[in-house]
């Protein structure tokens, strides 16, 4: 079969960067925490009168399982500030089932990435033990991680962004509300939320996260957002009252800076690399146009044929979830995959489909052949093909030659090199994006 030919291409995207990461999370955190008006208050006191913070408070740090760009310097930033104010800070992961739902699986998702003791100047404590804080109005329990709910305040940091699983009529999606939920309340607090399926993580969670906030246990929110290029874009310290009505706007502006794909119309998507670091889903379903879950509809757009994920990210640790948004598959990554930590990710969240193993090939070129084969009407010169390192970086990609007479000339879009053949190496696999 003889392949299209294709050409690398830059994506030119729009969105601010936060230059001094430290300096800016330090401004939010005291602007908040330690406002230079603030009344004294005796130590030991909740709710919201401030300082938030007296010398030996213990602090929760969250920490979740998602790929966020400098989220180790981040919650670097965190821990010194509040030692500035005299607290003792420590970081608790928050990822509810992820890690294989164990106290040191979730403790090895946060040291790959970059989330370590040493890095991050304060202890990890991890542990899948909860206590009950309280009850929604609905009757669902509320859980909080027991280290957290010991200490005397909580900081929850999390990135806000358009969820991979619902669109909310409130704009609560995924951020400081879902980690105040699902992430403090670990893989207990995720069996009760996700048992009720979309409901549940549509519904329920916000509900469970008001509980969280009531407890009077969170000291702030620290909100972050990214640009297209995967670089912190925005970083906000929120007082917790304000969280709930605060989140949805910043969900808008995630959104307007979110990249997508160059065009809607695809023959064959190749994904290089999927995983638990670049979405929750291991592919972001608002980026390939894929949900995957019973009863939900499907967007209306990308309209994508065939999707070849290549490979399963080391940072995953065997967790393959979003393997079932794929058409097909090569054994390389199928041999990376830890069933039981994948398969505790996706029975926890109910939405087995998106566990499914697609067709399994041998090698990239059987992989890609297959699918051209299987595009009823087109010759294999025609297809329209896009390669991407994974949903999170779009910024270069590789199109087909029927992609670029659609790309030609158009804004944002610029050619970074000739159009080349398909190279593979000996074993029949793709060569990198620096190789090719």
């Amino acid at each position: 079969m003889e392949f299209p030919k294709w050409r690398r291409v830059r994506q030119h995207f729009e969105g601010p960067v936060v230059e001094d990461i430290p300096a800016r999370v330090r401004a939010e955190l005291l602007r908040v925490l330690a406002p230079a008006d603030a009344p004294p208050r005796e130590p030991g006191g909740l709710g919201l009168a401030h300082p938030r913070v007296w010398p030996g408070m213990r602090v929760a740090i969250t920490a979740g399982s998602r790929g966020i760009a400098n989220i180790p310097l981040i919650l670097q930033s965190v821990v010194r500030t509040l030692k500035q104010l005299g607290a003792e800070p420590f970081i608790v992961p928050a990822m509810g089932s992820h890690g294989g739902a164990t106290a040191e699986g979730q403790r090895e998702v946060l040291e790959s990435l970059g989330v370590t003791e040493d890095f991050c100047e304060a202890p990890i404590r991890s542990s899948m033990d909860v206590v009950q804080i309280g009850t929604t109005p609905q009757g669902m329990p509320v859980f909080m991680d027991a280290q957290a709910a010991g200490a005397d305040g909580v900081v929850v940091v999390g990135r806000v962004k358009l969820h991979t699983d619902f669109k909310s009529p409130i704009g609560i999606e995924s951020g400081l509300m879902k980690m105040m939920a699902i992430g403090l309340g670990k893989h207990r607090q995720a069996l009760e939320i996700h048992a009720y399926g979309v409901p549940g993580i549509r519904d329920h969670m916000p509900e469970v996260a008001k509980v969280v906030l009531a407890s009077g246990k969170v000291l702030c929110g620290l909100a972050i957002l990214e640009n297209a290029f995967e670089q912190t874009a925005h970083i906000e310290a929120v007082e917790p009252a304000r969280i709930p009505e605060r989140e949805p706007e910043l969900l808008r502006q995630s959104a307007a800076w979110m990249p997508k794909l160059p065009v809607d119309d695809v023959d064959l998507l190749i994904v290089d690399e999927i995983g638990k670091n670049y979405s929750g889903t291991g592919m972001d379903t608002n980026i390939i146009g894929r949900i995957r879950i019973h009863g939900v509809p499907e967007p209306e757009r990308p309209r994508i044929q065939y999707i070849f994920a290549r490979d399963l990210s080391e940072a995953s640790h065997g967790n393959a979830l979003g393997i079932g948004l794929a058409d097909l598959t090569t054994r390389r990554l199928l041999e990376k995959i830890d069933f039981q930590k994948m398969n505790e990710n996706v029975i926890t969240s109910t939405f087995l489909q998106r566990a499914a193993i697609p067709i399994v090939l041998d090698c990239d070129c059987d992989a890609i052949q297959a699918a051209l084969r299987c595009l009823w009407g087109v010759a294999p010169k025609r297809a329209r093909i896009l390669r991407i390192p994974s949903t999170l970086q779009l910024e270069w990609l590789y199109v087909s030659e029927a992609v670029w007479e659609d790309l030609e000339g158009r804004p944002g879009i610029e050619a970074a090199g000739p159009f080349t053949e398909m190279a593979f190496d000996a074993d029949g696999n793709l060569l990198t994006f620096e190789s090719a």
